[in-house]
């Protein structure tokens, strides 16, 4: 049964109308119950960005659960990275009715990785940040850091832009498209089992093989011919289910 509550809030008017547009694409009620969210759980968001599905898992946890938020560190090494932590945080402290209960961390491996208490953590959840682990060489230190939060038992939910499986590791590297056959080897080397996967965020019409990767496609849009890759729509995504042993 789908969560009245969930439904909701995705087109709820605290929400940027740029991330309600989204919806559709980004499918964050059948996404989130695939990962077993309830409002009771300790969550922990990894990498927000400016903050889409915040926008729905704060005021989904406030009353009954609680959101960690690992987001960049001030110290990160990209310039993009403090900005955006900026404008993210902005946002917090204009409204505090809706994130007033989130608990900010930063993540930097590997001099900042505790993400939230070791074993308290229900449910953390990565989307679209895999690559860019990949392309810094942290991707390990990333989901040693969310095996070390979690409760034994507890799940990490991962979504990402999803290469062709014969797609070599250089092109991991720039195309912004990873293998589901190499996040799974990431979540196992870091004692992770496989659980499920769902194809809620599949796009048969992706073949991603575009000249400037994923970011081609919406929401980025760059380089030429952008009608042609709105059309595509966003990118074929895996979305995967893994679990800490009990």
């Amino acid at each position: 049964m789908t969560d009245a509550a969930l439904e909701a809030l995705i087109t709820a008017s605290h929400r940027h109308p740029r991330n309600v547009s989204r919806n559709g694409a980004r499918h964050p009620v059948e996404t989130l119950e695939f990962f077993g969210l309830k409002p009771d759980m300790t969550v922990l968001e990894i990498l927000p960005a400016l903050g889409w599905y915040t926008e729905i898992l704060a005021p989904y946890l406030a009353e009954r659960g609680r959101l960690y938020v690992a987001h960049f560190s001030p110290d990160g090494v990209q310039p993009y990275m403090p900005t955006v932590l900026g404008m993210w945080e902005d946002r917090l402290h204009r409204e505090p009715e809706l994130f007033g209960r989130v608990t900010v961390r930063h993540i930097n491996p590997p001099t900042e990785v505790t993400v939230a208490p070791p074993g308290s953590v229900d449910l953390a959840l990565t989307f679209r940040n895999v690559h860019n682990w990949i392309m810094a060489d942290q991707e390990h230190d990333y989901f040693a850091a969310f095996f070390k939060a979690l409760k034994p038992g507890g799940v990490l939910g991962v979504v990402e832009h999803r290469a062709r499986p014969d797609a070599d590791p250089a092109s991991m590297r720039t195309t912004g498209y990873v293998t589901e056959a190499y996040v799974k080897e990431i979540a196992g080397r870091a004692g992770f089992d496989f659980e499920a996967a769902s194809e809620v965020n599949a796009n048969p019409a992706d073949t991603t093989d575009h000249p400037d990767g994923v970011w081609s496609l919406p929401p980025f849009l760059r380089g030429e011919d952008k009608e042609k890759y709105r059309a595509i729509g966003e990118s074929d995504r895996m979305t995967l289910k893994f679990r800490k042993p009990a």
